[in-house]
């Protein structure tokens, strides 16, 4: 084996332990943080057990995991060359003519292969957590209910002013017109007993009504009687019906493509949920820039020494990035700027910045 694919070997392999070692850590404190805050909003329920909310901080973590990735492998990589410094092994390296470039291609790679193995095979897996998780906090804290949309079509549940339940199903929803199109309304009573139907053409849902156009009026103890026009009161709004579907984080990266073209076709936004896979389409190449942006510091450290400097650049890295997507994500959901552009800037920024230090650090 040429000396070239030993050191290839000896590196990826020591940026594996202090990645798994930095993740470890941090999902750690993560875990202890929500679970703590999980406490405090049970606070004044008596009937939350502490063992429900351990099983909704530790359903909740694989989330959390796919967002601390990106700064479990910005610290493993600045704590693999900062130890391979400390014991010369990068000194005796560079003497034998191998190339910063060289140093960093091993963790480039496995920092790119985790990003692939989340994205394909870890991220269903916390999606399905995921659901669980929001599913259990609504009925256990409370929250907002979520609608369905399907390829049957659109359903809801409201209340009127007075809280009588009732059900609706559309075939589509037309967000700008605040529309919907083939609908029907089953009235409940007790929450099983269906004691009222409502079939029509459209209902356009107003302040507080959906005012019904073109139906017919079905009771179990009368004719059914055709109206042109009748009101409904309702609690919904259209901020809460789009709101109110399925997150994006509760659905995998094999199912999102399929429930974008349906939000499409059923005249709903999918600014949101398409924004959340252009970011999944762009978390290998994401991990990666970790890898040049922390061998950009770290490398210096030989010439400059410090480590306390290392970890406070790599810390104030972190938050910048931090900082910088949350602002690029929300002009994207905002649809200021294209969501593709918004979910690749971040990746792109980091690519660039990596790439000039290291060739300043290198060639310069």
């Amino acid at each position: 084996m040429s000396p070239w694919k030993t050191l290839f070997r000896y590196i990826a392999h020591q940026f594996l332990i202090w990645f798994f070692g930095v993740f470890l850590t941090m999902m750690a404190i993560v875990f202890m943080l929500d679970y703590v805050e999980l406490i405090r909003r049970a606070g004044t329920k008596a009937d939350v057990t502490l063992l429900v909310l351990l099983k909704l901080a530790l359903l909740k973590q694989p989330y959390m995991a796919q967002q601390v990735l990106p700064f479990a492998v910005l610290f493993g990589t600045m704590m693999v060359f900062w130890r391979l410094t400390r014991s010369h092994e990068l000194v005796v390296a560079r003497a034998s003519g191998i190339s910063a470039w060289q140093f960093v291609a091993p963790p480039l790679a496995g920092a790119f292969l985790i990003g692939v193995l989340s994205v394909t095979l870890f991220n269903p897996i916390a999606s399905v957590t995921q659901a669980t998780y929001e599913t259990l906090q609504n009925r256990v804290l409370g929250g907002n209910p979520q609608f369905a949309l399907s390829s049957t079509g659109l359903w809801l549940r409201q209340s009127d002013n007075k809280g009588n339940p009732s059900i609706v199903h559309a075939e589509r929803f037309v967000l700008p017109q605040r529309a919907l199109h083939d609908v029907m309304f089953l009235f409940l009573a007790h929450d099983t007993l269906l004691e009222r139907r409502i079939d029509a053409q459209q209902a356009t849902l107003g302040s507080g009504v959906w005012t019904v156009r073109d139906g017919t009026d079905w009771s179990p103890n009368g004719q059914p009687q055709q109206f042109a026009e009748l009101t409904i009161p309702t609690n919904l709004t259209p901020a809460k019906i789009q709101d109110s579907f399925a997150p994006p984080e509760t659905m995998s990266f094999w199912e999102l493509p399929g429930f974008i073209r349906l939000l499409e076709a059923s005249g709903f936004s999918s600014q949101r949920h398409q924004l959340y896979f252009d970011t999944l389409l762009a978390r290998p190449l994401l991990l990666a820039a970790m890898v040049l942006i922390a061998a950009s510091f770290s490398l210096r450290m030989q010439r400059a020494g410090g480590a306390t400097l290392m970890i406070a650049v790599g810390i104030a890295s972190g938050f910048l990035l931090y900082f910088l997507s949350d602002i690029v994500f929300a002009l994207g959901l905002s649809a200021t700027i294209p969501t593709m552009l918004a979910a690749w800037t971040p990746a792109g920024v980091s690519w660039l910045v990596g790439v000039s230090l290291l060739l300043h650090l290198e060639d310069g």
